[in-house]
């Protein structure tokens, strides 16, 4: 005896292709959308750890004011290295630069956002920190 298959398309047939087709170009966007927001996330800490640093070499530099700065500068250009699309930027936020005083620092720089696919996606961000100096250190 033989059995007889009767096969007839249904009404689903060539569903899944156009529900892979639609979907994902969707997944893909959010994928990339979440390893943006992860990009800016790094580069905030990163921005506050080259405060946190700027701030430490700027208190630590015997002198003037303006060497603290120029160490300042260097600390935060090197834990930024690879981080920011520009320039670093480093400017006194009130410091009071003297024995047992504070020595505070704002660092600021473009994070790169989707660089690495062509988007120009970055954000200003900004990060502040102070350093106590040394009421016993020896000037000159």
């Amino acid at each position: 005896m033989r059995r007889r298959t009767n096969r007839t398309w249904s009404s689903d047939a060539g569903l899944s292709t156009i529900e892979v087709v639609v979907l994902a170009p969707v997944m893909i966007l959010f994928i990339l959308v979440l390893v943006a927001f992860g990009q800016l996330v790094d580069g905030r800490g990163a921005v506050d750890g080259a405060a946190r640093d700027a701030a430490r070499a700027g208190s630590l530099q015997h002198g003037s004011h303006a060497a603290a700065m120029t160490a300042a500068q260097q600390a935060a250009t090197a834990t930024l290295k690879g981080t920011c699309a520009g320039d670093v930027t480093v400017r006194d936020a009130g410091s009071d630069y003297r024995s047992g005083g504070l020595f505070t620092v704002e660092v600021s720089c473009r994070v790169r956002g989707l660089d690495m696919l062509g988007l120009d996606i970055a954000k200003d961000i900004s990060g502040r920190s102070s350093s106590p100096i040394d009421p016993y250190r020896r000037t000159g």
